[in-house]
């Protein structure tokens, strides 16, 4: 597998501070370029398209503002950190209301110059998705654009957190403790968001490879159990794996996603405990294809929302997107040619049956055998 190397400019016209840079990031894999003036800055930027510049505010030739303001004006999905010796808080949140994802105060700690370049990545990455995700119709055309208009915003905020923490005394456990609210819930936002990418994200059969799917619960269920630790000792899981299942051809993230939120839904569905059975079994019926079975003894579902569990934002959790059981028959169903069945009854738990053909999904409606 090829790893992008991802490549930095750094805009600064002090030489120890670019060699300080250069040491920071030696072990880190970036693949770095200088400009020690503005008006090199922003002819390389176009030129080379970055995936980050590390802007310095104070330039020989033009205030790092104005070569802010026309990187975006030639590209308006440039990522830019700024590193200054110079300006207070006012003079940062300027800069991220110009576009600037991030502002760091020199002297800078290396760890925390690498944790930021890795924060603006991870927001770079996030936005080009959104963009790839422009043009589906309907509901699936609304995401990437709702996704654009919470995730901006988003980020500013994050950014002025990240500022408000350097700047404030975390001894203060009520500052401390609002300043974790407000990160979780930046977070909480975030995969938000992101669930509902992943939704519209069209099948990358590129990805389709051999899956075995006994490995597959069995590292859900190692997830699962780091997310749900304090229900180790009251959730009981028992695992009935045919050993001689065949493989399906599928995306591996994909059905383990799949898995990862049926298995949470039964856990959440029994906060004082229960029995969780998994049982995986090979299928003669026409087509060839695997079960798996996920049965809780949790609190069940009321009948009446049992239609309308596999619709996109229907919950009847709390803290639920709505999206779990949606994705699930998208990955399932659509994507690999497969089904989905819930039988529930309040009080007595739920039971989620998955069948998956063994076939190529390119060979299924042939009637091939893969």
């Amino acid at each position: 597998m090829i790893t992008k190397v991802s490549k930095l400019l750094v805009v600064d016209d002090n030489i120890d501070y670019v060699n300080f840079i250069r040491r920071a990031l030696d072990a880190e894999d970036y693949k770095l370029s200088i400009a020690l003036d503005g008006k090199t800055a922003i002819e390389k930027a176009a030129k080379e398209n970055p995936d980050l510049v590390l802007l310095d505010l104070k330039l020989p030739d033009l205030g790092g503002e104005e070569v802010l303001g026309r990187m975006k004006q030639d590209n308006k999905d440039i990522t830019v950190v700024v590193i200054t010796g110079y300006g207070d808080d006012q003079v940062a949140m300027d800069m991220m209301k110009k576009g600037a994802v991030d502002f760091l105060t020199k002297p800078i700690e290396p760890q925390i110059l690498i944790k930021a370049i890795k924060n603006a990545l991870e927001i770079r990455e996030a936005q080009q998705e959104d963009k790839q995700l422009e043009l589906y119709p309907s509901l699936d055309r609304f995401f990437p654009f709702f996704a654009h208009e919470i995730r901006n915003p988003l980020h500013a905020i994050s950014g002025a957190l990240t500022i408000i923490q350097r700047r404030s005394n975390l001894g203060d456990e009520v500052l401390a403790q609002s300043i974790n609210i407000i990160n979780e819930e930046i977070q909480h936002l975030n995969e938000f968001v992101q669930e509902c990418l992943n939704f519209v994200r069209p099948p990358n059969k590129v990805r389709f490879v051999e899956v075995d799917i006994n490995e597959v619960i069995r590292v859900v269920i190692n997830i699962i159990a780091h997310i749900f630790e304090r229900e180790a000792n009251t959730v009981r899981v028992v695992t009935e794996m045919d050993p001689s299942l065949p493989k399906i051809y599928s995306n591996y993230e994909e059905i383990k996603q799949a898995f990862l939120n049926i298995v949470k839904n039964a856990y959440e569905a029994m906060p004082k405990g229960g029995d969780l059975i998994i049982r995986t079994v090979q299928k003669s019926d026409s087509p060839y294809s695997v079960e798996i079975v996920f049965a809780d003894t949790g609190v069940g579902i009321k009948k009446e929302a049992i239609p309308s569990l596999f619709d996109p934002f229907f919950t009847t959790k709390p803290l639920g997107t709505g999206l779990g059981l949606a994705m699930c028959r998208r990955i399932i169903a659509e994507r690999n040619n497969g089904k989905i069945l819930i039988d529930s009854e309040e009080g007595k738990g739920t039971t989620v049956i998955v069948k998956l053909p063994v076939d190529h999904p390119s060979e299924a409606s042939t009637g091939m055998r893969g």
